[in-house]
């Protein structure tokens, strides 16, 4: 220490220096700014407002007085920071959308939920609203403590007696020094519930208590998507809440649809959604929302998103919920002051001290009450002792030279205590009168009551707590409001992309060098038989389209292999091209091996039920196995069945375990049994045979019959022939089969066998990429052992490589216009 001209000069290390002072401001900042009391739920600023106005008497029931006189009240009593500080937080009481329930009532613009500021304090007035005047309810009664203000001359309250869980009743948000709180709101009705369960069952469960409180109450309504996350915020003070908008579907007087946004998540700025909502359409990320309005007033929120014709609103929502905040979480951190300092804390915890609080509160206010009760009984018993001797009461006063010695001269005739005697001096002539002296009578009798029930109350904990709860139903039953923020029991997913997909019929086409594309159904044109057909796909000179079928993009579909693998894939992940493009190679998509190709497929939008896959190889070996040990292929794939040497797998489909199997073969031969006869095996198994196979043929094709519809084989020479499956003679597994077709010398070989109804249409695919779709009712029903007639005009050179049935129920989805390409529009 150095000292110079009178000054003392202290030398401290800096480094020391700084980490002190910094600790200084961060504990001033966490205990006195930004984190609330877990007892009242406020923190200073608020606290000093409604104290503030207390003492202003702006109660609910008096007149709104000018904001700026409450912010200078406030400034010059008891908090020394900026005016802006505490006007806003003036703002966000008299909130309704920040507020589950505002503790002040505004007059005039306290902004809005677009973002819109409030207007300047000299603008706008403000009083107390009824439930904030339940946070200072019997705050005259010594139930808190006080202490001094900033400059020492006044006192404030530590904390307010709160008759309200107010703490998760309006929840609070903060920021501090290296730690914030982030508490939702909540439904008052379920916290008092589950405070006055606590109350009657102090052991009582985080389950039980999760019975009642399931989840935040926000101001803004919404919907909470699922409880596990909220769960997970009660049970350790930390946790995601997910919260979406509440919507609905609105059809609109030009043939089409809207998506009408009646709530939005807690917190999210309504100017800023309707305008990311707009960028999203105006930078095409979104390409099916016609048109944008913000229709809300003074009954309530409306957005309306109107969409295109032919969309799907489903689709959309989910747009809507993945790239703005209509669908966003809450992060729930349950920070608060527990005897000034800063804990995390569980829901019970919080329920804990709440109610440890209250039961504080009342017991200081039955003490205070007791004391005064006592205090007034002992006055009301001196009065009437006077009463009793009234006459002498008088003579002794009129006898004394002044009121001190009348006063003595009471004290010792009478056996009254000092203050008897003052009141007996100040009591007015008119509680003489025998009306009075009966009031006196009833209220001193009253009292006695009175004092007996508090010395019995102050002495019992169990009957202070009663009366907490029974404080707490009351003003549940006074304050309570229905829930508006709703709790859906579905857990948030993140979407997948099949989420923002339609889910629309489309074309795969496969080549056999392994090229695989998607294309919606409707871009191939109805033609009649014999025709011609439109190019559907580009292929290289070598290359050969070999399978063509109908799925949704939101379907599954399982490749069985030639070499008896199976692989699991989504239809949206196959790529959408155009018509004449070759597509993707398909060993992008599936772990193929070198000399593995795609053969089968099945297509299923899920994997429940008890059925069965049935697969049949080219050697006439066939195996049924459950459709569940498909439901998980690896990258890899599975081991669908077991070949033989030299055997390919040529088809797979779904049974029900109980229908008609058809083989039919390369060189014109069909077996129809029952798969009755077949067991249900493993997947690593071989099965069992299906038809016996001649030399020098094949089975190309397996079909599930049914007796009401045809069959249909299709040739390589683009001939075909359509009979009745009741004509193929029931046989037995491993039967040689009969006669499917005739004239192999002109028709060619059989390509491909498919059951088909009268109202079905049929897609054709060559060699060199012609595709053609023809109804089916144009090839007419013949006799099994027939030639068939031509389907396809073929140019030189180029053959049939595969063929797909499109039912009805894919006709009706796509009106086709007969001159072109597009579909209609509806």
């Amino acid at each position: 220490m150095k000292e110079s001209s009178g000054e003392k000069i202290l030398w401290t290390d800096l480094e020391e220096e700084m980490k002190r002072l910094f600790l200084d401001y961060s504990m001033s900042v966490i205990v006195s700014r930004a984190l609330p009391d877990v007892r009242d739920g406020l923190k200073p600023v608020h606290r000093r407002i409604l104290y503030s106005m207390y003492e202003q008497k702006l109660t609910h029931k008096s007149r709104h007085k000018k904001s700026a006189t409450v912010v200078g009240n406030v400034l010059g009593k008891y908090h020394p920071h900026s005016d802006s500080a505490v006007y806003d937080a003036l703002v966000r009481m008299a909130q309704d959308f920040s507020l589950r329930n505002p503790l002040i009532d505004g007059q005039g613009n306290f902004g809005s939920i677009d973002g819109d500021p409030a207007a300047a304090y000299r603008y706008t007035e403000a009083r107390m609203s009824k439930i904030g005047e339940e946070l200072l309810k019997d705050i005259d009664k010594e139930t808190v403590d006080f202490m001094p203000n900033f400059d020492q001359r006044l006192n404030e309250p530590v904390v307010l007696p709160a008759s309200l869980p107010n703490l998760l009743m309006n929840g609070a948000s903060g920021i501090a020094v290296g730690m914030a709180t982030n508490i939702p709101p909540h439904n008052l009705v379920e916290v008092i519930k589950a405070c006055r369960m606590k109350i009657d069952n102090p052991d009582v469960t985080d389950d039980e208590i999760l019975e009642i409180i399931k989840g935040p109450d926000f101001p803004t309504g919404g919907i909470i998507q699922g409880t596990n996350g909220a769960r997970k915020a009660y049970l350790t003070g930390k946790g995601k809440i997910v919260v979406c908008g509440r919507t609905r579907f609105e059809k609109t007087g030009r043939d089409r649809t809207a998506i009408i946004i009646d709530q939005i998540p807690y917190q999210v700025n309504k100017a800023n959604l309707i305008k990311t909502i707009a960028d999203l359409v105006r930078n095409k990320k979104i390409v099916d929302i016609a048109d944008l309005r913000d229709e809300s007033d003074r009954e309530g929120m409306r957005i309306v998103v109107e969409l295109r014709r032919d969309t799907i609103p489903e689709i959309v929502l989910n747009q809507l919920y993945k790239h703005t905040d209509l669908k966003c979480g809450f992060n729930a951190n349950m920070l608060a002051l527990v005897n000034n300092q800063p804990k995390i804390l569980t829901l019970k915890e919080m329920l804990g001290h709440f109610i440890e609080h209250r039961h504080e509160i009342v017991l200081r206010r039955s003490n205070f009450e007791l004391r005064k009760a006592a205090e007034r009984a002992h006055i009301l018993e001196g009065l009437l002792k006077a009463l009793d001797r009234i006459d002498e009461v008088i003579e002794t006063i009129r006898s004394s030279e002044d009121q001190n010695i009348a006063k003595v001269n009471l004290q010792e005739k009478f056996n009254l205590s000092e203050k008897q005697a003052q009141a007996i001096l100040d009591m007015r002539l008119r509680r003489l009168t025998a009306l009075d002296r009966e009031e006196i009578h009833i209220e001193f009798n009253n009292l006695i009551g009175k004092i007996e029930y508090l010395r019995d109350l102050v002495s019992d904990n169990r009957k202070i707590m009663k009366v907490v709860s029974e404080e707490l139903g009351e003003a549940a039953e006074k304050f309570g409001q229905p829930r508006v923020t709703e709790i859906s029991l579905h857990e948030p997913e993140d979407f997948e992309m099949e989420d923002l997909i339609p889910d629309d019929e489309m074309v795969i086409t496969l080549s056999r060098a392994g090229y695989i594309k998607r294309i919606p159904v409707d871009t191939y044109r109805l033609q009649h038989r014999g025709g011609k057909g439109i190019t559907g796909a580009s292929t290289r000179q070598e290359d050969i389209l070999s399978q063509v079928f109908i799925s949704s993009n939101h379907s599954y579909i399982l490749f069985f292999t030639n070499l008896g693998k199976c692989y699991w894939l989504k239809v949206y992940r196959i790529p959408e091209t155009g018509r004449t493009s070759k597509g993707q190679a398909i060993v992008n998509l599936l772990n193929l091996s070198p000399e593995e190709r795609p053969v089968a497929n099945v297509c299923m939008k899920n994997f429940d039920g008890e059925r069965f896959i049935l697969m049949a190889s080219s050697t006439g070996m066939v195996k049924k196995t459950r459709i569940i040990d498909y439901s998980r292929p690896r990258k890899n794939g599975i081991i669908a069945i077991n070949l033989l040497e030299g055997a390919e797998l040529i088809g797979a489909t779904v049974t029900d375990g109980k229908s008609e199997i058809i083989l039919a073969t390369r060189n014109g031969y069909a077996n129809r049994f029952n798969e009755i006869e077949i067991r249900p095996m493993g997947r690593n198994t071989q099965g069992v045979k299906g038809i016996r196979v001649r030399d020098n043929d094949r089975v190309v094709s397996m079909v599930s019959a049914d007796q009401a519809a045809t069959l249909l084989t299709i040739t390589e020479n683009g001939y075909g022939k359509r009979s009745s499956i009741s004509q193929y003679r029931k046989t037995h597994r491993g039967s040689s089969g009969v006669i499917n077709i005739r004239n192999i010398e002109r028709n060619g070989h059989v390509v491909v066998v498919k059951e088909v109804e009268q109202e079905d249409e049929l897609i054709l695919i060559s060699a060199k990429g012609m595709v053609i779709r023809v109804p089916v009712e144009q090839t007419r029903v013949t006799g099994r052992n027939t030639q068939g007639v031509r389907i396809m005009n073929l140019p030189n050179n180029d053959k049939v490589v595969d063929a797909e049935r499109l039912e009805t129920a894919d006709i009706e989805t796509c009106e086709i216009k007969e001159n072109g390409i597009k579909a209609d529009e509806h």
